[in-house]
């Protein structure tokens, strides 16, 4: 790797508040915000909007979209389609 071009690789801690979840890991990302961590250093704290503790395709909670009003009012604009 060439010298001086890289950015800083040190640990960041990402933390999901919708899930009540943090985790340490290393990362080039940086944050003014530092929270302590459980072995008692401060590191820089990145909040994520989803990760796999909060996704729901980790979780197993899909959501379940009402497609039924959706066909039907495709229908209404554009008619029914015959079948081939």
């Amino acid at each position: 790797m060439k010298p001086g071009i890289h950015p800083a690789y040190r640990p960041v801690v990402f933390r999901d508040r919708a899930a009540d979840y943090a985790f340490l890991t290393r990362s080039t990302a940086t944050s003014e915000r530092t929270v302590d961590w459980e072995d008692g250093n401060t590191y820089p704290v990145i909040d994520v909007e989803v990760s796999s503790a909060s996704h729901p395709f980790y979780t197993g909670n899909q959501r379940v979209l009402d497609t039924a009003g959706r066909v039907e009012r495709f229908e209404r604009r554009y008619g029914k389609r015959e079948g081939r």
